[in-house]
């Protein structure tokens, strides 16, 4: 009855908390449906959560220190896409089903923004306008936006200091930078 409060609290949860509600509160920011017209849906939501949580996964894992921030950030996510499944209605024999098409989302988007980021070419927008859009890459903006967001995200994190990060500190760039042009 009382033996929770004897056990202690995995190592770092504090600090992946704090990671992952900066995660969703960026991907939550109005102006990427207003603006960057991502989908206001459960789908939408989805992705723009991915997106930032791959940026993130990519820096932690580029310095052994922070790799088990990495796995505890990514177990959380699968917690709270579990919970939001539930929240949701969906049943409890659905919900593997549908944890394996959300896994399988993130680790082909993860692949995809991962292998493009460093591409300087159309790469990443046309990942972004395959996966957030569902469409090919032509001459629409809001993917090309969004990648250029999404480069300027990377380069942020990757810049920050490892005190910051392994302190619960993320540092993005703001969307509305990218909406001219």
């Amino acid at each position: 009855m009382i033996s929770h409060l004897f056990r202690r609290k995995p190592r770092g949860a504090d600090t992946i908390s704090a990671l992952y509600g900066m995660i969703v509160a960026q991907a939550r920011l109005p102006c990427f449906y207003r603006d960057y017209a991502v989908a206001d849906t459960v789908n939408g939501r989805l992705d723009l959560i991915i997106l930032h949580l791959t940026l993130v996964l990519e820096r932690l894992a580029v310095e052994p220190d922070l790799r088990a921030l990495g796995q505890g950030l990514f177990d959380h996510f699968c917690r709270d896409m579990d919970a939001n499944l539930r929240e949701m209605g969906i049943g409890d024999l659905s919900v593997p089903k549908e944890m394996r098409r959300i896994g399988d989302a993130f680790y082909g988007r993860s692949k995809a923004y991962s292998a493009a980021l460093d591409d300087e070419e159309d790469g990443l927008a046309e990942a972004i306008a395959r996966n957030v859009y569902d469409m090919p890459l032509g001459q629409e903006a809001a993917p090309r936006r969004l990648a250029a967001y999404m480069r300027q995200a990377h380069h942020n994190l990757m810049v920050q200091g490892s005190a910051d990060v392994a302190a619960g500190t993320l540092r993005f760039p703001e969307p509305t930078d990218f909406l001219s042009g």
